[in-house]
């Protein structure tokens, strides 16, 4: 479970991006956190694997209180939060497995490392998580050679492969096509409900969150302002959240407009 109590943030130039924020989110729940860019998206999901660091509050993952974890102890509780970023994160002049493979790398010995020599358990869980992403085929195909959609789930692969219990993605489908965005949704979705994984998401598209998510998180100015089931969403609720700025509601097909 992941508890943040009264947790506050603010940047050194004393920018606030959580304020007062309290909430909790069980094992195994899809959630969508949605509001304008600045609104403080980002730092709430990273705050989660200490990726920033909170000014005030208690942040705690399954009993764990985040915000005294350093060095050591820190790497090992980042090993069950898997994090997948727009930018996919990959070294795209290598191999897909190779890739994948760098999810073991923490729990290696150096000589290992340096030599690039992974045991044979490692290889096979690498290639079991690009087939539960549908993309084994691809597993000797340098990642430069594939499409957004596709470097999408090997980063997903990469993350399945350290056996997280939490997933936490920003902007995951921001980069890609309308089609290729619900796809790589399907895979968050598939992932949450056949593996129990927590699945917390900022999400820009509106729409796409509706559709695929359980829960909604509502941020306005570092402040939960809507912290409910995606079913009970209305335009109210949108206005509350964005400021009344509806125009700045992202749906999918805003994507087909850049093209």
């Amino acid at each position: 479970m992941i508890i943040f109590d009264h947790v506050s943030k603010v940047y050194p130039n004393g920018v606030k991006g959580l304020s007062d924020v309290s909430l909790s989110i069980e094992q195994g729940e899809f959630v969508g956190i949605i509001g304008l860019s600045g609104a403080g998206k980002s730092t709430l999901i990273r705050s989660i694997n200490k990726m920033h660091n909170i000014t005030a509050g208690t942040l705690t993952v399954d009993g764990t209180d985040v915000g005294s974890l350093k060095g050591k102890e820190l790497r090992k509780f980042r090993r069950k939060i898997g994090m997948i970023f727009q930018s996919f994160n990959l070294v795209t002049r290598t191999t897909v497995i190779k890739n994948v493979l760098t999810s073991f790398v923490p729990d290696m010995p150096f000589w290992r490392v340096l030599l690039g020599v992974f045991p044979k358990e490692m290889k096979v869980k690498a290639l079991e998580a690009l087939d539960n992403m549908g993309i084994l085929e691809k597993a000797y195909t340098r990642c430069d050679q594939l499409s957004g959609g596709q470097q999408q789930r090997v980063a997903l692969a990469r993350t399945l492969a350290q056996n997280p219990a939490i997933i936490l993605a920003d902007e995951p489908v921001a980069a890609l096509d309308p089609v290729t965005a619900r796809q790589v949704m399907d895979d968050f979705r598939k992932i949450n409900r056949e593996m129990n994984i927590s699945v917390l998401i900022n999400i820009h598209h509106v729409d796409l969150a509706l559709e695929y998510v359980d829960r909604i998180i509502g941020i306005k100015a570092g402040r939960i302002v809507y912290d409910g089931p995606a079913s009970k969403i209305n335009d109210a609720i949108l206005s509350e959240i964005y400021g009344g700025d509806l125009d700045a509601v992202g749906s999918s097909e805003d994507l087909l407009k850049k093209e």
